[in-house]
């Protein structure tokens, strides 16, 4: 079926990037023995372009990194691979478990985090991967610069469950931490609402839903690299098609899928619409949207749907500031400390969150 052909290909990228967070931190704990030319120890320049250099190298490696994985085989490799991804990490922040009745997920917890200041943070991973573990050097650095509590959620995945599982699943998660924070049952009075990729498409569809509910909005809400709009028309034709190393090769074999199969299988196996807003944030309506952030790469494929959806809603009264980056890959900011973009991308966020709280954004 295309779907699974479609998630098969997205399961190697995602594949390459816990790879890569992985051999990139080896390398930092390690050292590098290497010296320059000249026996000086290598600029701050040289040492980024070596970084950019191995992500580059390891994004090429994707299908030798999936060989002879197919399927529910692969799904499950990925899965316990991005899991991987955080152990031996030094996190500032602690990990705990929410109190018995709450939705699955996990509490990260900076020093000096007030506990009635929340971050509902909801991962990546092609709706078929990652989990609150896999994403712990975006959910430790976002505790830390914004002094909140940051829960984030373990939603249901594909194929097992159904995507609007996963929707329900968060939704859920925003009522539940409008009242409970990491000590138990309290008011929250700071709320933010993030997530990168499918995770980020997710956080801009809840935002929506939670506006028409009626129920408070968050006072922000913060989307990395995110998928506003399924891609199944003229995936051959798409800007950024040759510059995107993380999702231009899985989208050029998409390309070669009839469309009439594509779309169809899509359907099946997502069981929704693409051109439903649960699926694809930029169809609904953007009107009396919170403050909302976007960072994308003017690299990556989706850089187009995501100034589409900035410009939409802007034109609808919302306002949405896009920042975007040169030549980053795909959701960089999981590469914090190692890139210095992926740390100005987080003094960014600190930014734009100080300027909502002082009523500027």
């Amino acid at each position: 079926m295309a779907w699974f052909a479609m998630i098969g290909s997205g399961l190697i990228l995602l594949a390459v990037v816990a790879a890569v967070v992985f051999i990139l931190r080896r390398r930092r704990d390690a050292g590098d023995d290497t010296d320059t030319p000249t026996g000086q120890p290598p600029t701050a320049r040289q040492q980024n372009d070596e970084a950019r250099q191995h992500v580059l190298e390891m994004v090429k490696g994707m299908h030798a990194a999936a060989e002879g994985l197919h399927g529910r085989a692969r799904v499950k490799a990925l899965r316990h691979y991005m899991d991987g991804m955080s152990d031996g990490l030094e996190l500032a922040s602690e990990i705990r478990a929410p109190a018995s009745g709450a939705p699955k997920g996990e509490w990260v917890i900076a020093p000096g985090a007030k506990p009635e200041r929340r971050i509902l943070y909801i991962h990546g991973g092609a709706w078929v991967a990652g989990s609150p573990k896999s994403h712990r050097t975006i959910t430790d650095r976002l505790s830390r610069l914004s002094h909140a509590c940051v829960f984030a959620i373990d939603y249901r995945l594909m194929p097992e469950g159904r995507f609007l599982d996963g929707i329900i699943d968060c939704q859920r998660a925003y009522r539940w931490l409008l009242d409970n924070g990491p000590e138990g049952k309290a008011p929250a009075d700071f709320v933010v609402v993030a997530g990168d990729s499918a995770g980020g498409s997710h956080a801009l569809g809840l935002t929506a839903w939670i506006r028409d509910q009626g129920l408070r909005p968050p006072n922000a809400v913060i989307a990395l690299s995110p998928s506003t709009e399924l891609m199944l028309t003229a995936l051959g034709r798409r800007a950024n098609l040759k510059t995107d190393a993380m999702l231009g090769p899985t989208v050029k074999k998409m390309s070669r899928i009839p469309p009439p199969l594509l779309w169809w299988g899509t359907v099946l196996g997502m069981r929704v619409l693409p051109t439903s807003p649960m699926a694809s944030p930029l169809r609904g309506k953007l009107q009396g949207l919170p403050p909302t952030l976007i960072h994308v790469s003017e690299s990556e494929l989706l850089l187009e749907n995501a100034q589409r959806y900035a410009e939409k809603a802007r034109a609808a009264g919302s306002p949405v500031e896009l920042k975007t980056w040169p030549d980053m890959v795909h959701v960089w900011h999981l590469f914090t400390p190692l890139l210095p973009e992926a740390e100005e991308a987080f003094e960014h966020i600190g930014a734009f969150l100080s300027r909502v709280e002082a009523g500027s954004a």
